[in-house]
């Protein structure tokens, strides 16, 4: 049969095909034509050649990308592809083969204003693109915060500040059993949140040929629906499970006349692997990349020298504090221990890497095919076995009552320092030693809930997303017996706050403030605690837990904080001290101490500064969307403010002490409906297509906005036929 290709009323693309080799070029044709710069972007982001079209901003990615290996990584999997799995290797060639396809002469105007010409897509690319884009979801930069608060405050405080933090990608999802819906058919429903991205960074799409028929969420320069898909007889989704699976070792490294060398954890000097690099960038001088690999990792942060060139004092600090672990005491009588970290002679300190596909050369693409066939959660269940990375909760359910709810991914085993912080790779006790066992989890009156809380997957990880989202999931599902599809979009965009409490509580406490501060306390007292566009309380509350939160970071007692040490700036999310105590806000205030802050003084102050100048309008004129853009457009749009917050489960996520705009959300809504798929239901946040100007760039933008979906269509005699391939 011919490949063919339809749309719907949204510009969604339904592809039709008479093989899944022949509908994989198709995935990537159109792709590539709705496309084209977000995948030209995501490709040159995996090789680390981006700052050579968007200039110095990118310049730090492409340092990172370079350093981490990312591409050379990619490649190594694609190998390891083709040998374990050549069917699936030769699926990601025809996507890849589309995607070329689709590129070759693109009018894409940002092509046109950067002077990029499209480039050639090699058949590892897509496992680049899927490697870029999650490297940093298990936030393997948090590790780094621990070491600064354990050496400037103690280890005591590393929970204080634990919490689902800036550079975090969470989500909500839920399954409904059949025997709590209306239907006696399983629902499952969320949203992922992640950074809201200019195209965005999930493609509604249909696949259909004569080995399955699946509509779902695929990220764009990648084959296949991995993260969310409907088959007609089985649905599954997916949150991140917050597991701990990257490790950052520091390393000992000397210059020799052959090279590098590293000190590993048998006292023996070994040769790194070492070459440079240069990083084109425009309008600027290039950048020359020094690329180190030790026996645990790439290096991503220093090198022989130090911490960036610092001095080795500097490069030792977080040496200092690993010194306080009883299980990395220092050992006299081992000479590379026992070296004064500030003796100018004791041999420099960097920081490597080590993740899982760089260790396998697997990144579970062995799984995205099977789950297009899967009939069954069993089936699901077999493909999930596959799965590399990121580490997710998975949910799954079918026609025949089967439910699914485990973990899925690669977390290795090893000693629990390596999952806390950063640690001495020249000691032994540090390696890995085989994967642990994804665990698995059932349903609880009928139904499971996943938000990134403390669940399934606690074993695997250290932090969790506070359990706000997920308690009030539950308590919303709880209350009403039977429930359909259609009932889903009210818990989507759902805005308590159950955060608010503690400052709330301080707040109740105070006496003695001046008539308009009271005024303002009693208010925010009476305050439903629904972040709504719309509300003036919301607005208020923002601005108190705003000041509350600069506040405390300026006390003198996390002053050591407030200058990150010189890492990379990829990493600063993690590391910047008002974010941290503006998403950690709730443990701070309800600590028993904290290191001698006046909290109720500082919320009285707070509220005092907030009374004199509050703000005048509601949460909407503040709280704006803020898409990420690899190039602004040349008319800014003018955002709309939104609803929601960042443990509301509407998530939209501002950052609390420096910015209400919201970067984050849900990045899409879904419902799948197991009863009838045609009353499944999603939405993206803005459109379909990712040119400026086309119709469908942002026409689903104001159904995102009030929550309502957008229908599934499976009905081939209600699509508009575009073409034949």
């Amino acid at each position: 049969m011919a490949t063919e290709i339809y749309r719907d009323a949204w510009g969604i693309p339904h592809l039709r095909a008479g093989s899944a080799a022949e509908l994989a070029h198709a995935q990537g044709l159109v792709t590539a034509r709705d496309r084209a710069w977000q995948l030209e972007v995501e490709r040159h982001r995996a090789r680390g050649t981006s700052a050579a079209f968007l200039g110095g901003s990118a310049l730090d990615w492409d340092r990172f990308a370079r350093r981490a290996r990312v591409d050379d990584t990619a490649r190594r999997c694609f190998a390891d592809l083709e040998r374990r799995d050549p069917g699936t290797a030769r699926w990601v060639r025809a996507y890849v083969d589309g995607v070329n396809e689709g590129l070759a002469g693109s009018a894409a105007p940002e092509f046109a204003r950067t002077g990029l010409t499209p480039g050639r897509w090699e058949p590892w690319t897509p496992l680049g693109v899927w490697l870029a884009t999650h490297i940093l979801f298990a936030g393997f930069p948090a590790k780094l915060w621990r070491e600064q608060v354990a050496a400037h405050l103690d280890a005591d405080a590393i929970g204080l500040f634990a919490t689902d933090g800036p550079g975090t990608s969470g989500s909500n999802g839920w399954l409904v059993g059949g025997e709590r819906t209306v239907t006696g058919q399983a629902v499952i429903a969320g949203d992922p949140h992640r950074w809201i991205e200019d195209p965005g960074v999930y493609q509604q799409i249909h696949l259909s040929c004569p080995e399955f028929d699946v509509v779902g969420l695929a990220v764009p320069g990648v084959p296949g629906i991995a993260h969310f898909g409907h088959t007609g007889t089985v649905a599954w989704a997916i949150t991140n499970a917050m597991a701990d699976y990257q490790d950052l070792y520091r390393e000992r490294l000397r210059r020799t006349g052959a090279g590098v060398e590293a000190l590993g954890p048998d006292g023996v000097w070994r040769r790194a692997s070492r070459h440079t690099e240069t990083v084109e960038v425009a309008g600027e001088d290039p950048v020359e990349v020094e690329v180190i690999e030790t026996d645990r990792g790439p290096v991503i942060i220093g090198g022989p020298e130090g911490i960036d060139g610092e001095p080795a004092d500097l490069a030792y600090d977080g040496h200092q504090a690993d010194s306080a672990d009883p299980a990395d005491s220092e050992d006299p009588a081992d000479p590379a221990d026992s070296a004064d970290p500030a003796d100018p002679f004791a041999p420099p300190v960097a920081i490597s890497l080590r993740y899982p596909p760089r260790v396998t050369g697997d990144l579970g693409f062995s799984a995205l095919l099977p789950l297009l066939r899967a009939r069954r959660v069993t089936d699901v269940d077999r493909a999930l076995d596959r799965w590399a990375e990121p580490v997710n909760v998975v949910q799954a359910a079918d026609t025949e009552g089967g439910v699914l709810h485990r973990v899925a991914g690669r977390v290795p085993r090893r000693a629990e320092a390596n999952s806390l912080r950063v640690v001495p790779a020249w000691k032994p006790g540090h390696e890995w030693h085989g994967w642990h066992v994804p665990p698995r989890a059932g349903l609880t009156d009928g139904v499971a809930v996943m938000a990134n809380q403390r669940g399934p997957a606690e074993p695997l990880g250290v932090e969790f997303a506070p359990p706000h989202r997920a308690a009030r999931i539950a308590a919303l599902l709880a209350g009403k017996e039977r429930w359909s599809a259609a009932d889903m979009p009210a818990l989507h965009t759902d805005t308590h706050l159950a955060s608010a409490s503690p400052l709330l509580d301080h707040l109740d406490a105070l006496d003695g403030l001046t008539a308009e501060a009271a005024a303002l306390r009693d208010r925010l007292l009476g305050w439903d605690r629904r972040m709504d566009a719309g509300s003036a309380d919301a607005a208020l509350y923002a601005a108190v837990r705003g000041a509350v939160v600069r506040r405390l970071a300026a006390h003198p007692a996390f002053a050591a904080l407030t200058t990150p040490p010189a890492y990379p700036e990829v990493f600063r999310p993690w590391l910047a001290l008002v974010p941290r105590v503006g998403f950690a806000l709730e443990h701070l205030l309800r600590a028993d101490d904290l290191y001698g802050i006046d909290r109720p003084a500082a919320v009285r102050a707070a509220v005092e500064d907030v009374a004199l100048r509050p703000p005048a309008g509601v949460w909407g004129d503040t709280h704006h969307l803020a898409p990420w853009r690899a190039l602004e457009p040349e008319q800014p749009y003018d955002e709309p403010g939104l609803s929601g917050d960042h443990d509301c489960v509407l998530c939209t996520s501002g950052v609390p002490g420096v910015t209400d705009r919201a970067a984050r959300g849900p990045a899409a809504r879904y419902v799948w409906d197991l009863a009838r798929r045609e009353d499944s239901r999603w939405v993206v946040p803005l459109g379909a297509s990712g040119v400026p100007g086309s119709p469908h760039h942002r026409d689903q933008l104001p159904r995102w906005l009030a929550g309502d979906l957008v229908p599934v269509v499976t009905d081939w005699t209600r699509l508009k036929k575009e073409t034949d391939v």
